[in-house]
């Protein structure tokens, strides 16, 4: 029988990317990094570099549990951040995202490493993996495809009236 998932292991990493517990300490270096308006450009919320958006996206993270520090494996630097969410033990899934990375990280191994890392280790616990993409967010739809990923909904999320309309994808366990 498969054992409940630990949302913030203690330490995930290969080569490339180190993930760790989100810690409030993490706010001044990932700010400096969301604090570039590019980066949220295809984004649904894209004032998140605006320091009170971003502190209350931060809080979300911290209070989630399951909020993750991505980590630059060869500097140690913080690139980013990630997480695990949406834990439903009783269908076997759970879901990654919030992530962010910062944009000369972009197009190299990063997002793939953390993603990699993060859905192994989910495999071990669950089943399906989801992700919640903003319908205009072209670069993370490309990004979770190659991984495999299929869309099998269109929704607001959050789950509310007022939230925006994102796609969702399934990766299945293989």
């Amino acid at each position: 029988m498969k054992s409940e998932i630990n949302l913030q292991p203690e330490i995930l990493e290969d080569d490339i990317t180190k993930l760790v517990p989100l810690k409030e300490t993490d706010f001044d270096a990932l700010f400096e990094i969301a604090s570039d308006p590019l980066l949220w450009e295809q984004h649904p919320i894209k004032d998140r570099y605006k320091k009170e958006v971003f502190q209350t996206f931060f809080d979300g993270a911290l209070n989630s549990k399951g909020g993750l520090l991505i980590l630059d494996a060869l500097t140690n630097e913080a690139i980013g951040t990630t997480r695990f969410y949406d834990y439903k033990p009783e269908n076997s899934s759970i879901a990654i995202g919030y992530t962010f990375i910062g944009r000369k990280y972009w197009g190299g191994p990063y997002n793939k490493s953390n993603k990699k890392l993060l859905i192994d280790y989910a495999f071990q616990n669950v089943d399906s993996v989801f992700f919640h993409i903003g319908a205009e967010n072209f670069r993370s739809q490309k990004a979770v495809l190659k991984l495999g990923a299929t869309k099998v909904n269109e929704m607001n999320f959050p789950p509310t009236p007022d939230g925006i309309l994102h796609y969702e994808y399934e990766l299945v366990k293989g």
